[in-house]
């Protein structure tokens, strides 16, 4: 059991089997949900680590007591609505948020401006005094700074304004503690508007915490995590990884770049997750906040093979090698090969130039028809009709 002792118990999740040293299957290994955690994947690109993320994602809408949130920066997690599970899926694909929950002192760097700046302390006194963008423009444009700062803060919020995340009404808190499985799809987000919604959704599952509100304890999951601490969204994860614990908000991130997240993420998590890394800094970046009870460096014992992770367990002071289990769900994070794509293309064009010739006909019109295709020619529609009155007239 990762994350707690075995006189503990309560809610878990089925994560994988152990490893045995002899290469064998070892006894299944569970996570627990039962408590608040900060959980950290890492793994270099094609070695699983958004598959374990999807995994912990399943176990997570199963578990009772529990609410988890996604955000979901790729659109790989979005299959998951369409796949018959047990429990129910709520995707969001265009978050609305109320610019009040970004504090003020973040506007200036969330639309590319500096805070030290005119421009940028126009925003902050305008976002601090407001709380829609039609109110801070209007602030702008009342205020007594020079027209060319107004007129660059006004840019500024324009561009706010096109993100498109702030033109609804905002996020709805009790929908994010109900059973279903929350994933907010911003794939089709900027890298600022994204950050956004993370900073509005940690912000609404922390302080309805801290309010006593919501009966479920809410996880909140980041795949490509670096993303979000390179924003606004920073100040909002901050305040997650340092005071979660006492609400009850847990944080789980995934990452291939480890070395990008800032070192109070690493060193607060408690549960650690990591497939195969080979680039340098990654490695000496989760050597620095290993803990003092590791036999061997985790550079020593990080597993090679796809779908193994070695897994860092605080509560029970553990360090185990996983196999992590298979999906329930499709897995929509793989690569796409070019010759899967160009077969499928051209059993798909195939069928639909038999579709248009008769049975005397397909033989001859097969060969003659590839004949064109080899030669670059698309318009193999036309060809099929050209050929089918040709050789048919023959018959």
């Amino acid at each position: 059991m990762l994350g707690r002792t075995s006189d503990q118990s309560g809610v878990s999740g089925r994560l994988g089997h152990h490893r045995a040293r002899d290469g064998s299957t070892g006894v299944a290994v569970e996570i627990d949900f039962e408590h608040p955690h900060v959980g950290v994947v890492v793994g270099k690109r094609g070695y699983g680590k958004s598959y374990t993320l999807g995994v912990c994602i399943e176990e997570l809408a199963r578990s009772k007591g529990v609410a988890p949130v996604v955000i979901d920066p790729m659109g790989i997690y979005s299959c998951i609505e369409q796949s018959e599970t047990s429990f129910q899926t709520r995707v969001i694909s265009h978050p609305q948020l109320n610019p009040g929950v970004i504090p003020a002192s973040t506007w200036p760097t969330a639309l590319g401006v500096g805070p030290e700046t005119s421009v940028g302390a126009l925003l902050w006194d305008a976002a601090g005094a407001t709380n829609t963008l039609d109110q801070m423009s209007e602030y702008v444009t009342r205020s007594d700074a020079k027209r060319a700062t107004q007129r660059a803060a006004m840019n500024r919020l324009e561009r706010a304004r096109s993100w498109g995340v702030f033109d609804g009404e905002s996020i709805d808190i009790p929908i994010l503690f109900d059973s279903a499985l929350t994933i907010f799809d911003c794939h089709h987000l900027d890298t600022p508007a994204m950050n956004a919604v993370i900073t509005g959704v940690a912000h609404h599952l922390y302080h309805a915490r801290v309010n006593d509100h919501g009966d479920r304890l809410p996880w909140l999951v980041i795949d490509e995590a670096q993303i979000a601490f390179q924003g606004v969204a920073k100040a909002a994860l901050h305040t997650l990884l340092t005071r979660g614990r006492a609400p009850g908000v847990s944080l789980l991130m995934a990452t291939q770049r480890p070395s990008a997240l800032p070192s109070v993420a690493l060193s607060q998590a408690d549960i650690r997750i990591i497939h195969r890394l080979t680039a340098g800094t990654d490695i000496e970046t989760m050597c620095t906040a290993e803990p003092i009870y590791l036999t061997n460096t985790i550079e020593q014992q990080i597993p090679q093979a796809v779908g193994e992770a070695l897994v860092i367990d605080d509560a029970t002071e553990a360090v185990r090698t996983v196999c992590i289990r298979s999906r329930d769900t499709p897995h929509d994070g793989g690569s796409p090969r070019a010759s899967v794509i160009s077969t499928r293309w051209h059993l798909t064009h195939r069928r639909e130039f038999n579709k248009h010739t008769n049975y005397h006909t397909v033989s001859v019109l097969k060969r003659r028809r590839l004949a064109h295709f080899e030669r670059g020619l698309t318009d193999y529609f036309s060809i099929n009709k050209r050929l089918t009155l040709r050789y048919a007239m023959r018959l």
